[in-house]
């Protein structure tokens, strides 16, 4: 998770954006709500082979979930229900991309299953180690905005050079950078939080 470490560096740039968002009255929930929209647009059109519009809306995705909680933060409301639909937007948006990415084609449904689950697995472990007393990890190789960035290199990769290697494209490839990077990430986290709870 290498994007991530940037956070307080993104922050002093989006923040000129969350002083808009405050002074025309939009919530974080509105932005969280907005950035699962863009995701469900973003796996229909992937289905549908329209990657120009794919790759805008996973960017405007990465867009709207950088600014909820940082306008929720601004705002000073940052709180559990809000973390909480953050999180099951994320999953979700995570679930329409991916799935949208190789039911249009770019990789067969075991290559997609296997991107899938390393998303889902690594994720979870993330979040679920809070739920055991050792508080949230997100560390290890691969995080969020790490995967969001590459669906839109890939995507422009795609547009731009389109063609196959073995048999898929950039965007199917980075399916399989997914399934593996993603469950190393798990397995990454799982070890982790299971030397956490020893100590404890």
């Amino acid at each position: 998770m290498t994007l991530d470490q940037f956070r307080p560096q993104v922050q002093g740039i989006i923040q000129p954006v969350v002083n808009l968002m405050r002074k025309i009255g939009v919530t974080p929930n509105g932005l969280s709500l907005a950035s699962f929209f863009v995701s469900a647009l973003a796996g229909i059109a992937f289905y549908a082979g329209g990657v120009v519009l794919g790759v805008v809306m996973v960017a405007l995705n990465a867009v709207f979930d950088a600014l909820d909680g940082a306008l929720a933060r601004d705002l000073g409301i940052a709180g559990r229900r809000g973390d909480f639909l953050d999180h099951v937007i994320d999953r979700y948006a995570d679930i329409f991309i991916i799935t949208g990415i190789f039911a249009g084609g770019a990789a067969s449904w075991p290559i997609g299953v296997f991107a899938l689950t390393g998303v889902l697995m690594s994720s979870y472990l993330g979040t679920q180690a809070q739920a055991v007393g050792v508080g949230r990890f997100y560390g290890g190789i691969l995080g969020r905005a790490d995967r969001l960035v590459l669906i839109i290199i890939a995507g422009v990769l795609t547009i731009l050079i389109p063609g196959e290697i073995y048999g898929l494209n950039y965007l199917g490839w980075l399916l399989v950078i997914f399934g593996i990077l993603g469950h190393y990430t798990a397995l990454q986290r799982f070890a982790h939080v299971w030397r956490q709870i020893e100590k404890h």
